[in-house]
C-alpha cells in the first residue's frame, strides 16, 4: 500500500508539472544558429569516414545495379543462407536486377537483416531509423548482422537536421526514432571494449548515389 501511495504522489507531481510548464530560464541564450558547422567535405565522404572509424563497413554504389552486384557478392562471400527483411516494397523494385536471396521470416535465426533508414548523419556516422520504416527498430537491434540501404539524398549533416526533417514531414514525428552509430559495443567489463554484445556485431551501410547529374 505504501508503494502505491508513493507512486500516486509521483504521478500527481508529473501531471502538475505538465500543466504548468517551466519557462526557458535564459530566453536570450537560446541559439538560433547551428552548433556544428558543416565542413568543406562532401557529406557522403564525411559520413563514410566517421562510420568506418566506428567499425562500420561502408559501401558506395553508383546505382541500384551496382548495389545488387555488391550485395550478392557479400552474401556469397559470407555464406549467408537466411536473409531477413521487412522491406518488401523496396525489394520488389530490385527484381529486374536479379536480386533474389534466400529469405526467412525468423529474425532470431537469420544470418543478416536488410533495412532501409530515415537519414544518415554525416557528422557522427549515425544511421537514423524510425517506427515509420517497414523494419522499425527490431531488425537493426536483434539481427547478428545489420545491412542498411540508404540514398545520397537522405544524408544530413547533424542530428538536429534529421529532427528538422522529421518535423517538416507532413506525416509528423514517428512514435520512435533510433540512432545507430556503428556495431553495438560496451566497455563495462574491466573497461575492455567488446563489440557485438547486445546488438549486431557488424553493420554495413550501402549508399546509393541518386544525386541529379
Amino acid at each position: 500500500m505504501e508503494s502505491q501511495g508513493a507512486r500516486q504522489k509521483i504521478l500527481q507531481k508529473i501531471k502538475q508539472a505538465l500543466k504548468d510548464p517551466v519557462p526557458v530560464p535564459f530566453p536570450d541564450q537560446v541559439a538560433d544558429t547551428p552548433t556544428f558547422i558543416p565542413t568543406e567535405k562532401e557529406m557522403a565522404i564525411e559520413f563514410a569516414q566517421k562510420f568506418t572509424e566506428l567499425l562500420g563497413k561502408f559501401v558506395y554504389c553508383a546505382d541500384e545495379q551496382e548495389l545488387i552486384a555488391q550485395l550478392n557478392a557479400l552474401i556469397i562471400a559470407k555464406g549467408w543462407n537466411k536473409i531477413y527483411s521487412k522491406e518488401t516494397d523496396w525489394l520488389s523494385t530490385l527484381r529486374p536486377f536479379q536480386f533474389d536471396p534466400v529469405t526467412t521470416d525468423d529474425l532470431a535465426e537469420c544470418d543478416a537483416a536488410i533495412t532501409l533508414c530515415a537519414h544518415l548523419v554525416a557528422r557522427t556516422g549515425t544511421i537514423v531509423l524510425s517506427s515509420k520504416d517497414a523494419s522499425g527498430r527490431t531488425a537493426s537491434v536483434y539481427a547478428p548482422i545489420h545491412i542498411c540501404i540508404a540514398y545520397a539524398d537522405q544524408l544530413v549533416y547533424d542530428i538536429a537536421d534529421s529532427l528538422v526533417e522529421f518535423k517538416n514531414n507532413p506525416a509528423g514525428f514517428p512514435s520512435m526514432i533510433s540512432f545507430a552509430t556503428g556495431p553495438s559495443r560496451t566497455a563495462d567489463i574491466e573497461k575492455t571494449l567488446v563489440v557485438g554484445v547486445h546488438g549486431p556485431k557488424e553493420v554495413y551501410c550501402f549508399l546509393i548515389d541518386n544525386t541529379p547529374v
